[in-house]
């Protein structure tokens, strides 16, 4: 009995990811009721990400992901999920703060009615959401990070930004005033979810489901960088609005992935920021404040003395021939990376899992930790100089934590400081190197 009832959970598991669930299932009066249903997908996300990597091999005989892209995006969906550690789902908590003190009609919440009024709902705020973000520049400041990528593949899927829901609750906020918070919280993580399997080359048509729904070859369309591509296919789950609303374009030439001007660096704190910074030097350089604010408001190409959303002709010419950027690395480098990342991605599931059991200090700690490891991993993924004093660095703090009990070991004590040592050896070796070439450049 118990097996036949984890196989229904695992199936209703796998038919979330692609919106195959009925009302009835999804249906809950309260907001505490309702499944985390993401966190549920963990397993799902890591067996179809696998599955493609094999199934891509068995058809094209290359690697459909390279471990410095693939472990860039996951890590950028570590650090985005890491705030909801210490803060609120703003989202979420905005919304429930409007149907509390502001809501004037209250739909039931075990309607399928009111299931499908949601789902349309959600979509089209979503569509609304992601246009924004392409078409202001301080969003796109936070969404660039989902399209920096420069392949294309389920990992990208989980290539997200920490900044983006600090904007995204906003356009939610019309239907808190009669759709009730936990039908609005199935929805919004449903149409999360059925995001994830349309970033895949692997699925070329769908026939005529591509009139209705976003598939994998419209959303390859709004991920390329070829002018026909650049501003298309926002829609969520449906694709119906962007035909509405003119902005949806077909698959027709080889897309080519990636931001208009490629950011060439696996670091992941400056996949995440380094927009910011760019938006904050191009405002400085012009002289009257209204220029300088419309950096911000307007369109990321937007420039003086141009319309709202700016001129995509400066744009480089795409040939199809443009080859991701993938620079080689020594493949020791490759094993000790996807170690460390493996060690740190097991911490990262314990954090989340026992959060509810750690001090605040605790969990501030495990997050600086985590994001240590992801930028000194970063910084070896790139060859920069300063990665063995940061790696250094890393290890040390990492016995340390282990030792004074602030994290869980995942291996025993002794293999860990074992494993340690000879990484200091490593980095000690390649730090005292890089300071004897320089002496040697400079005699």
């Amino acid at each position: 009995m118990a097996g036949a009832v984890d196989a229904a959970s695992v199936l209703r598991g796998a038919r979330a990811l692609f919106y195959m669930v009925s009302p009835n299932e999804t249906s809950f009066q309260h907001v505490e009721e309702v499944p985390q249903y993401i966190q549920q997908a963990t397993p799902f996300f890591i067996g179809l990400m696998v599955l493609e990597v094999v199934v891509g091999w068995l058809k094209k005989g290359v690697s459909v992901v390279t471990i410095s892209d693939g472990i860039t995006s996951i890590s950028a969906g570590m650090i985005s999920r890491l705030p909801a550690l210490l803060l609120m789902n703003w989202e979420l908590s905005s919304y429930l703060y409007i149907w509390n003190h502001l809501h004037v009609v209250e739909l039931a919440w075990d309607s399928a009615w009111t299931w499908w009024l949601t789902f349309l709902g959600v979509d089209f705020c979503y569509y609304w959401v992601h246009r924004f973000a392409h078409e202001v520049a301080v969003l796109w400041a936070a969404h660039q990070v989902h399209h920096s990528s420069e392949y294309y593949n389920l990992s990208t899927a989980l290539r997200q930004s920490v900044t983006q829901q600090l904007s995204s609750w906003m356009f939610y906020l019309p239907m808190a005033l009669a759709v009730p918070p936990a039908v609005f919280a199935v929805h919004l993580q449903l149409n999360l979810l059925y995001q994830f399997w349309i970033h895949t080359e692997l699925i070329r048509d769908l026939g005529p489901l591509e009139w209705i729904l976003n598939t994998p070859s419209h959303h390859r369309v709004h991920h390329g960088r070829n002018l026909y591509c650049i501003d298309k296919n926002y829609g969520g789950v449906l694709i119906i609005w962007d035909r509405l609303f003119g902005t949806f374009a077909p698959e027709t030439d080889k897309v080519v992935y990636g931001l208009i001007f490629p950011i060439n660096t696996f670091e992941i704190l400056c996949v995440q920021f380094h927009y910011y910074v760019h938006l904050w030097r191009t405002s400085s350089s012009y002289k009257k404040t209204s220029d300088r604010l419309a950096t911000f408001f307007n369109g990321p190409s937007w420039s003086p003395g141009q319309q709202r959303l700016g001129d995509h002709s400066y744009c480089p010419q795409v040939t199809g021939e443009e080859v991701p950027h993938d620079p080689s690395w020594p493949m020791a480098s490759r094993v000790y990376v996807v170690v460390h990342f493996l060690l740190v991605l097991g911490l990262y599931h314990h954090v989340f899992e026992s959060q509810s059991m750690l001090s605040q200090s605790t969990v501030l700690l495990m997050i600086g930790y985590i994001l240590l490891t992801l930028t000194a991993l970063g910084l070896i993924i790139d060859q920069r100089p300063a990665a063995p004093i940061m790696e250094m660095l890393r290890c040390v703090v990492m016995v340390m934590m282990q030792r004074y009990g602030y994290m869980t070991p995942l291996l025993p004590k002794v293999a860990v400081e074992a494993c340690v040592s000879l990484s200091l050896l490593v980095w000690g070796v390649q730090i005292f190197s890089q300071i004897i070439g320089t002496k040697n450049k400079s005699d």
